[in-house]
């Protein structure tokens, strides 16, 4: 059926500069010219955060399946970790952790796509009578196995020209 991946992970934080007076190092702006040192001011705003990769060691870098036996869960600790530490900063006032999640079809690897109800129950869109909403349309695999899934009969064989 659906295989779903994620990946693209990120922690985004909000800072709240009217909190307390932020001083620009403390976004990691460190080593400016004195003379332009000064304290962040005006609405809140979002920072988005890349983790580093797994498969980088600093010494070596190698794919993140190379690095890890569970990408996924490693991906969300690292990004867990990092917001329960930036949470802890005063000019933080809130955060999350997100992804980019894929879903694609496990028989035919094509983007996963179900049909409406308002679409199975158009005409145009019926294999035969017994289409329902939540049916795959990626293939006939799929189609097959939610159909079996849910006893509604399979799909009739179309035959070749004889």
């Amino acid at each position: 059926m659906k295989r779903t991946y994620r990946d693209d992970w990120r922690v985004i934080i909000e800072i709240a500069p009217h909190a307390t007076r932020i001083p620009i190092s403390a976004l990691g702006f460190g080593g400016l010219d004195p003379d332009l040192i000064g304290t962040l001011d005006g609405d809140p705003f979002e920072i988005t955060i890349a983790p580093r990769r797994l498969g980088d060691l600093a010494w070596v870098s190698m794919s993140d399946s190379l690095a890890s036996r569970d990408v996924e869960g490693d991906y969300r600790r690292r990004c867990e970790e990092m917001l329960a530490e930036l949470l802890r900063k005063p000019h933080v006032k809130s955060g999350r952790v997100t992804c980019t999640e894929t879903h694609v079809c496990s028989h035919c690897d094509l983007g996963w796509e179900v049909l409406t109800a308002e679409e199975a129950a158009d005409p145009a869109n019926q294999q035969d009578g017994h289409t329902v909403e939540g049916e795959p349309v990626c293939c006939e695999k799929a189609i097959a196995e939610f159909r079996a899934e849910r006893g509604i009969p399979a799909l009739a064989e179309t035959g070749g020209a004889a």
